[in-house]
């Protein structure tokens, strides 16, 4: 039964981190892209507005940072529930 608990456990903190990973995406790729693009026209990034750049560029790059913070943010999950590789 203890097991079923820590697979459960391990379970639950992986979705978390996933789930706010993608709150994370969603609100860099379409908050600040898409909605928030006119408010952010006025601020310059390479020759264009702020709103197309994370619309072209930016939420590229947040996903890139996002696949390593999950990385090394997992490997502390796996060491704490003991199945680290």
């Amino acid at each position: 039964m203890a097991d079923k608990t820590s697979s459960n456990a391990y379970w639950a903190a992986n979705v978390r981190i996933i789930i706010i990973s993608m709150i994370v995406w969603f609100a860099c790729s379409f908050g600040l892209g898409i909605l928030l693009r006119p408010a952010l026209s006025g601020i310059s990034v390479g020759g264009a507005d702020l709103g197309f750049w994370f619309a072209q560029n930016g939420a590229i790059y947040v996903f890139l940072v996002l696949i390593f913070v999950y990385a090394r943010v997992m490997n502390k999950v796996d060491k704490d529930h003991g199945v680290e590789e």
